[in-house]
Formats: structure tokens, C-alpha cells, sequence
């Protein structure tokens, strides 16, 4: 499967904006986009004005690096969100929360979505019992989520229990960190997905 294997930070630069692709690190003083808030390259610092198309692009561009989506994928999101009834970016926003590597991230089982990604890969988790290892598959309402029982003895998840009671977690997810499992109650709506994307300008590129 096709995946980029660049520098995360570079994406974060690029667009000018923290996508917290790094964990911790992206909390921390080391986070390149504090000590060089521009975009990388030999221009980067001196970018002209952007244009309206170059607005919606790299709008376009960081909600695809936020949740880790290739290029192909993400417009067929787009495809699948403008068929559905209601407002074609809240659409594509639920149809990018309800992948599994996001709910795994979303409820502090992961420091990032991409370390969520590894381990659904690796097969820790359970969806209503079953193994499912394709980050991407997409959960539904009422789906029950946990980690394998095996697994549960590893790093991550014995932070993700140290820690919980530090966590916000969305409200339409039921979280159980002491028995590492998740309920889906609902697929989320806009006012419960808190991505600082600007939704609006996707549907625009992709109008044109």
C-alpha cells in the first residue's frame, strides 16, 4: 500500500499550522514549526500573497495530512460525502472520523494517528470481536471497539491508562481505558469534530 514516508514535520511547516503528527513532540519546544514557522524549501520564507485556488488547495492539502490520507483516496471520500444527503464538507469530515485508525487515536489508545495506524496494522485491535486490520475501515454506529487481550500489556496502552483521567474524549465516543475498549454511540456531526478545517474550501476546489 502506497503511504508517505517523508518527514512528518515538513508537512506541519508546509502548511503553516501544527497537525500533530508527532505526538508529544508536537507539544514540546523541539517542535520544528516553533523554531521555523515558514515552509521548508530555499523560498519558503519569502512566499508571495496566496491566490483563492491556493487557499483551497493547501486547505484541501492539510485536512489530507491531518488524517493521514493519500491523494486518490481522499477524492473518492470526497465522491462518496457529495453523493450523501446534507452539507457535502461535514459529510466528508464524518466519513474521515469514522475510520478506525482515527477512533483508535481519538480515544488515547495512540499518541498519534499514525502510531493508531501501526497498531490496527499489527492487529491489536477488535471490532465487535474480529480482528480488523485495515486502518481505514469504517465503523458504524454502535460498533464496540477494544484492544486484543494480548496486547494490552504493551506501552502504549499502559499509558493510555495512566493517562486517561488527563483526556477530553469526544462525546460521541464511550471510552474505557481500564478495559481498553470503545463504544461508538453515534457517527459524529460537525459540532462535534473539533479538526480546525475550514471544510467549505474542499467543496470549492472540488467544484471547479
Amino acid at each position: 500500500m502506497a503511504r508517505y514516508t517523508g518527514a512528518d514535520c515538513k508537512l506541519c511547516r508546509r502548511e503553516k499550522v501544527k497537525l500533530f503528527l508527532k505526538g508529544k513532540k508536537c507539544e514540546s519546544a523541539k517542535c520544528p514549526i516553533e523554531i521555523r514557522p515558514y515552509p521548508p524549501g530555499e523560498h519558503g520564507r519569502g512566499r508571495p500573497k496566496e491566490t483563492e485556488y491556493q487557499l483551497q488547495l493547501r486547505e484541501k492539502q492539510k485536512t489530507r495530512r491531518i488524517y493521514g490520507v493519500l491523494e486518490k483516496q481522499f477524492r473518492n471520500y470526497y465522491e462518496e460525502a457529495n453523493r450523501k444527503s446534507g452539507k457535502t464538507g461535514e459529510n466528508l469530515l464524518q466519513i474521515l472520523e469514522s475510520r478506525l485508525d482515527n477512533v483508535v487515536y481519538r480515544a488515547g489508545f495512540a499518541e498519534s494517528r499514525d502510531a493508531a495506524r501501526q497498531q490496527v496494522r499489527h492487529g491489536h485491535i477488535l471490532v465487535n470481536g474480529k480482528k480488523v486490520d485495515i486502518p481505514s475501515y469504517r465503523v458504524r454506529e454502535h460498533d464496540i471497539i477494544e484492544v486484543r487481550e494480548k496486547a494490552r500489556n504493551l506501552m502504549p496502552y499502559e499509558v493510555a491508562r495512566a493517562t486517561a483521567g488527563d483526556k477530553t474524549y469526544p462525546a460521541w465516543l464511550g471510552v474505557s481505558a481500564e478495559a481498553m475498549r470503545i463504544l461508538v454511540h453515534q457517527l459524529p456531526v460537525r459540532q462535534q469534530i473539533d479538526t480546525q478545517v475550514q471544510e467549505q474550501l474542499i467543496v470549492e476546489l472540488y467544484s471547479k
